[in-house]
């Protein structure tokens, strides 16, 4: 039986990346997205592309919703009958997003709310509601994405920042702890600028260049991986060196 993929935010960027390359390479894949005509067209896309007998499938929701997020994990398992990988890359820095920027203090209380309620509890809510699922299947491996911002700040994107850190330490930790007695693990991958978006470029690493796409979710699919079995409850930089560009030696 092909393992079932549950991967957030699928219909661009990163996760719609992971989609395809677990798609191509056998497995059942549902994206999760709030932009539906998106999440449509990418998913019919990675339909037309499949040669096996496994499929993707699109579920539109906001992860704010915890009753909705519920859903999405029982249409995937009704669907396809097991989560075997949760990957959380729904996410992104608040003030872009509410097109709301400026100074922490007149920046609108609601767009830290939103940042925090996107990217720490749209995951939270996900680990919790599959947590259920693999406990059941007794295996699982869940995936938190962080961010050099967790580990550098992020003075126009506080929640932002802050939501990476937790996800990178306290949230990776304690859901592997949680999980270990049903052979369910966690693991974070906190990349350094990627080049899914405009801007990216432009950020200064030792390797003088973001990341390409590929080379994050290469990581993330081998630690998914029976390979990485043995890895649980660590958050892997994924950044050209760029955490220790304005560090003392």
């Amino acid at each position: 039986m092909s393992k079932t993929v549950l991967i957030t935010g699928g219909a661009s960027g990163m996760g719609l990346r992971l989609g395809q390359r677990y798609a191509s390479e056998g497995a059942n894949v549902a994206l999760v997205d709030i932009d539906r005509e998106t999440l449509d067209k990418r998913v019919a896309e990675i339909n037309d592309s499949i040669s096996g007998d496994n499929a993707a499938l699109g579920i539109c929701i906001d992860i704010r919703d915890y009753a909705k997020v519920c859903e999405a994990r029982d249409i995937t398992v009704e669907r396809f009958g097991s989560i075997d990988v949760l990957i959380n890359c729904a996410g992104g820095a608040e003030t872009r997003i509410c097109q709301k920027g400026g100074e922490f203090q007149n920046v609108p209380i609601e767009v830290y709310d939103f940042g925090i309620d996107v990217n720490l509890k749209g995951a939270l809510y996900f680990d919790h509601a599959v947590m259920a699922q693999m406990a059941k299947q007794n295996s699982g491996v869940i995936i938190h994405m962080g961010s050099i911002t967790g580990e550098e700040g992020c003075a126009s994107n506080i929640a932002y920042s802050a939501s990476k850190s937790a996800l990178m330490n306290g949230m990776t930790k304690s859901v592997a702890l949680a999980g270990a007695k049903y052979n369910v693990r966690c693991v974070c991958i906190a990349p350094g600028p990627v080049l899914t978006r405009p801007g990216m470029a432009g950020m200064k690493t030792l390797a003088g260049r973001a990341a390409e796409v590929d080379e994050v979710v290469d990581l993330i699919m081998y630690v998914a991986s029976e390979k990485g079995a043995f890895i649980n409850g660590v958050s892997y930089l994924i950044d050209g060196g760029r955490n220790i560009m304005t560090k003392k030696v």
